[in-house]
């Protein structure tokens, strides 16, 4: 993941309301919700929602089906687990260095 892609994610989550509905969809799993289901849960206007779900589905971050009348979103997990990585990947890398660096 380049540091543009990352950016851009954790500045579409960094909205309280976004960041409320990317975790609902996470915890319904990979089946996600239908966005009628979504909208009770959060409780917000279908308005409000869609505006912040473009978003979401802009970054990669959820995906959305048509299923007949039924429009179904799904957080997408690969998008999620690359974010993570992208943070996490070189923890303590730079102190690691330091160590041997110190030690030398």
């Amino acid at each position: 993941m380049n540091i543009e892609t990352a950016a851009t994610q954790l500045e579409a989550l960094g909205n309280p309301t976004r960041l409320r509905i990317y975790r609902v969809l996470v915890r319904a799993g990979v089946d996600g919700l239908a966005v009628g289901h979504l909208q009770d849960r959060i409780g917000i206007a279908a308005s409000t929602l869609s505006h912040h779900l473009h978003r979401l589905i802009a970054t990669g971050l959820v995906s959305q089906e048509r299923q007949a009348t039924t429009l179904i979103c799904r957080a997408n997990y690969s998008a999620m687990n690359g974010l993570l990585g992208f943070l996490s990947d070189e923890c303590c890398a730079d102190a690691n260095s330091r160590a041997r660096d110190d030690a030398a």
